[in-house]
């Protein structure tokens, strides 16, 4: 049995425009579509989801990679982690001027024994790895913080609910040596302070993954975080389906007041996926079979 689900960020619906929502439906299915293509030559289920998170970064549309959204002082920072089923785990968070953080992540999973790398550090590992340095600032982006800041408010305050499109991609997978991988990416909360660090690189909120089950968030990395969201969910996959252990997780999210998505896939290939705001990107390919939001 091969799966993959993708997604490319939960929010408000408000945030883009039917074209945007278009390209945001078209990335997704590209990304889980370059996933699924790994998986079905034999490749290994963490292969898929870098790539498939790999290729959602480098589609402007989302909030990660190129087009990631800019802190208050206008400047791209970025987190990205991966995990696999039996604990191995790497991320980056707050990292700048590189392409594709998730590569990065990798790298620190790989030849570190450290699990998380920030902020300069993470970018110093970066270059002694070959990762050359790049701008990932965007028009749209930059359009988008002076939107935000012309209106005078934080996306940290309820007053913009309305208005959040936070946009972190992520993928997971299960392969045909029945192992399970995920991955996430984000460029974190549009006007968020200097060095703040969000789920997406944080163990157990952002991102899990057990001989159960694996899953990802997306949404307010705060409230994630406080829940362990991801968690949770990969929890309740010991001894129910991915979508109900989802579905269960949801219900705190949504006791929480948190506003998120998230995505997963059981040991047994089973997909679930749930939001508690009106709009979450996303794709799944499972034995051949295409699904989309």
């Amino acid at each position: 049995m091969l799966a993959i689900i993708v997604n490319g960020g939960a929010g408000s619906a408000k945030a883009l425009t039917k074209e945007e929502q278009e390209l945001a439906r078209k990335g997704v299915r590209k990304g889980a579509e370059a996933g699924y293509f790994v998986l079905a030559k034999g490749g290994k289920a963490i292969d898929a989801v870098v790539e498939a998170v790999r290729v959602m970064e480098d589609d402007p549309i989302f909030n990660a990679g190129t087009g990631s959204a800019l802190t208050i002082n206008g400047e791209v920072e970025m987190d990205a982690s991966l995990m696999t089923m039996d604990g191995h785990f790497g991320a980056v968070g707050a990292i700048k001027k590189v392409k594709n953080p998730i590569l990065v992540a990798r790298k620190v999973m790989e030849e570190t024994d450290h699990f998380l790398l920030v902020g300069e550090g993470a970018v110093k590992f970066a270059r002694h790895f070959g990762f050359e340095e790049y701008n990932p600032i965007t028009e749209r982006a930059q359009k988008k913080l002076l939107e935000l800041k012309q209106k005078g408010e934080s996306s940290y305050f309820p007053k913009l609910k309305k208005y959040l499109e936070f946009g972190t991609v992520g993928a997971v997978a299960l392969d045909k040596y029945q192992t399970l991988a995920v991955a996430n990416s984000s460029g974190g909360i549009r006007g968020k302070l200097p060095g703040r660090v969000g789920d997406s690189a944080i163990l157990g909120a952002g991102i899990y993954a057990t001989i159960f089950g694996a899953a990802t968030a997306t949404g307010h990395g705060e409230g994630i975080m406080k829940l362990l969201l991801s968690k949770i969910a990969v929890d309740w996959m010991k001894t129910n389906d991915a979508q109900t252990a989802i579905d269960i997780a949801l219900k705190e999210a949504k006791k929480a007041n948190c506003l998120c998505g998230i995505i997963g896939i059981d040991i047994k290939g089973n997909i679930g996926l749930g939001k508690t705001t009106d709009y979450m990107a996303w794709a799944s390919i499972k034995d051949g079979a295409f699904l989309s939001f």
